[in-house]
Parts: structure tokens; C-alpha cells; sequence
């Protein structure tokens, strides 16, 4: 069973989880790593959620509240032994709960072209595929989705 917690960024199993997250996404992503890790900092996050399987940490996700009412979904990873058990999407779906009940209209995010899985779980969300936004404008392996709160 998946317990979820809200908490903020200065949890340690958050930055646990976030440290074999930079590490898949370096494997992945190569010289690239470098130009997105500056998007990827934690210290603006609005709230974080933790998911729990027999007490310990196996996945996360956080937000962002940007100025346009709009949450920027950062930071998601589910620990590879429990993939495919429904834990990004619970966490995700706590994400969106959460920027709602604070004010978000939509919520936004980016992946890379190299994170098919990601791509697969946000559209089955309902995340729909839109322009790259903000830094990523321009970045042809940014592939950036929206979902409006409804």
C-alpha cells in the first residue's frame, strides 16, 4: 500500500530520492544534464509529496506557483523496483490536488524526449502536448505538456 505525505523541500527522503533521480537523468541525458539542472532547483518548490511503500521513500514529486496562477510540476521520480505500480500517477495526482487548493489553474511541466515513460504517464493524465515554454523555448529534446484544472 502507497501512503502519500505533503512536506516541503527540506525533506531528507526528498533529496534522497531527488540525488538517484539527477543520477537517471545524467545517464540519460549526457552533456545535456548541465543545461537542465539549472531548472531544477529545489528551493522555489510550493510543496513537495513523498510516497511510501512499507515505510520507506520510493517516489516523489514537487510544485512551483508561478505568477499566472499556474503550478509547475518539477522533480518527479518513482524508484525503479516499484515502477509500473501506479505510484507516479498517486503522486501526481497529490501535486495537482495540492496547486489547486492553492490557487492553480493549470498545471505545467517539461521532460526530455529521452523519458518515454513520462511522456506516456503525463498524457494518460490528461496532460496534453504544448509549446516549450520559458527556458526551454528553442530546446529541441524539451518536450513540455499543460493540464487545465478542472
Amino acid at each position: 500500500m502507497i501512503k502519500l505525505l505533503r512536506t516541503d523541500a527540506a525533506h531528507a527522503d526528498f533529496h534522497a530520492l531527488v540525488r538517484e533521480l539527477d543520477v537517471d537523468i545524467a545517464r540519460r541525458d549526457g552533456e545535456e544534464f548541465d543545461f537542465y539542472k539549472q531548472f531544477n532547483g529545489v528551493e522555489n518548490l510550493a510543496g513537495v509529496v513523498l510516497a511510501y511503500a512499507d515505510g520507506q521513500a520510493v517516489g516523489c514529486g514537487g510544485f512551483r506557483r508561478l505568477e499566472d496562477d499556474s503550478a509547475e510540476i518539477k522533480r518527479m521520480f518513482v524508484d525503479p523496483t516499484v515502477r509500473g505500480q501506479g505510484v507516479a500517477s498517486k503522486v501526481l495526482a497529490e501535486l495537482e490536488a495540492w496547486a489547486k487548493e492553492l490557487g492553480a489553474t493549470r498545471c505545467i511541466l517539461e521532460t526530455g524526449s529521452r523519458f518515454h515513460e513520462a511522456m506516456a504517464l503525463y498524457q494518460k493524465q490528461g496532460y496534453q502536448r504544448v509549446a516549450n515554454y520559458g527556458p526551454y523555448v528553442g530546446v529541441e529534446d524539451s518536450r513540455c505538456f499543460e493540464k487545465v484544472m478542472g
